[in-house]
């Protein structure tokens, strides 16, 4: 073979190799973590601070690397045609394809992507000098052409995006932390908490508030001695106290000012005025976002509000700690009177009751129970099923079957829920 041809081949040599280098840079940049390139560039890292400039514009960065690797290939292709049929005539067009092809598809696509996508940052901070001004280059011709297929998507009614994905930076991270903990690398306990963390501006007090059935109150119209015994028994440090009915709450009543109260008065209980000692009552909307009414207990310095729905109605209690367990979880002390209210069966079915919130039960039990349109398990069933179900009555939906053990009045109080996978 004469000079030119070996010149020729190894022209075609070093094209593959810029062919693979453009693919490699290609899956490397648009694999590579912006948040550890993000915290290399603070750290003073210049290649890293290269790489985050080059993310940002995506569409002109993928559009130059496309640009370039077509051109190389192409060129490769075409100068390996040239030498096949100088030497075999004709026929050096099918060697020429097939020559070509697996050598791209090996050493200029597969080759360099496999080593992209296993060491994304390394590949990214490696290339990116060399990137950058290829991408400066190109801009040009990569604008007029972004330029271009815009107005051709227009023409079928198609409206180009922008850089941006159509997910928010919350629910990257949440889907990261999700597939940390599919991997090991994330233990549940941790994948609540910060999923806890996430959730607080998606959620309203109304979602894990302590409901008006479940209150603990003080009737101010009670002797003394029994509303000093009440508060002494309760696992509460804090009691609404009530006036002419249940709905009518005109103060809270702290567990340490009944002492205080009580040393006062020299022990005598009956001279103990709790009216006297309770606090002016908080109250707040049940549609409070959670995270608003976390900076406002921290900001007035006090753990305790009544919930009012849209006419003023109490619906309610909730305080600091109830906030501060969808993130941490459930935070049980001597004084609690801690009830689970799920019993797991033999059969792989769960006894629960109907008045569990639905977040604490998937965060149990790691189910994924919709808490969208219900908050409690027993609202989930009577939603679903558009009825208020009887005792014995089975449903099924959301990949479970739910039967009715236990019923009071028109309130579902027992189920009895089975996974079906």
């Amino acid at each position: 073979m004469s000079t030119t041809v070996w010149f020729t081949i190894g022209g075609i040599a070093v094209l593959l190799f810029l062919s693979g280098f453009f693919s490699g840079s290609e899956t490397a940049l648009t694999a590579a973590s912006r948040a550890r390139m993000h915290s290399q560039s603070r750290a003073g890292n210049k290649r890293a601070r290269i790489v985050e400039k080059l993310i940002d514009s995506k569409e002109r960065l993928i559009g130059a690397l496309l640009l370039g690797n077509n051109l190389v290939n192409i060129l490769a292709s075409s100068l390996a045609t040239s030498v096949l049929i100088t030497l075999f005539g004709d026929t050096g067009v099918v060697y020429a394809t097939i020559v070509m092809t697996m050598a791209v598809v090996i050493f200029a696509e597969v080759l360099p992507k496999t080593w992209a996508i296993n060491q994304p940052d390394e590949f990214a901070l490696g290339v990116a000098p060399v990137v950058r001004p290829i991408v400066a280059v190109l801009a040009p011709i990569t604008i007029a052409v972004q330029i271009l297929v815009r107005l051709m998507l227009r023409l079928v009614g198609v409206k180009a995006a922008d850089d941006r994905s159509g997910y928010t930076g919350l629910e990257e991270i949440r889907g990261t932390v999700d597939l940390l903990h599919r991997e090991g690398e994330v233990v549940k306990n941790d994948r609540d908490m910060l999923g806890g963390i996430l959730d607080l501006r998606d959620l309203e007090v109304s979602d894990i508030m302590v409901h008006r059935t479940r209150m603990l109150a003080l009737d101010a119209e009670q002797p003394p001695e029994q509303l000093v015994r009440q508060v002494l028994e309760s696992p509460n440090t804090r009691m609404p106290i009530y006036k002419d009915g249940p709905d009518n709450i005109i103060g809270v009543v702290h567990a340490k000012d009944v002492l205080r109260a009580v040393i006062k008065a020299g022990g005598d209980i009956s001279k103990v005025n709790v009216l006297r000692i309770a606090s002016k009552p908080w109250f707040v909307p049940d549609t409070t976002p959670l995270q608003a009414q976390l900076n406002a207990f921290l900001k007035v310095k006090t753990h305790f509000a009544l919930v009012i729905d849209e006419y003023g109605e109490v619906q309610g209690l909730i305080t600091l700690e109830d906030i501060l367990e969808e993130i941490v979880g459930d935070i049980s002390d001597e004084h609690d009177e801690v009830m689970q209210g799920i019993t797991k069966q033999p059969d792989g079915s769960y006894t629960i009751e109907g008045a569990l919130p639905i977040r604490d039960i998937n965060r149990a039990l790691d189910w994924h129970l919709p808490d969208e349109e219900a908050t409690t398990l027993a609202g989930l069933v009577i939603h679903e099923a558009k009825i208020i179900p009887g005792e014995g009555q089975q449903f099924t939906f959301h990949g479970f079957r739910f039967r009715v053990t236990r019923t009071t009045g028109n309130r579902v109080t027992e189920l009895r829920v089975l996974p079906l996978k």
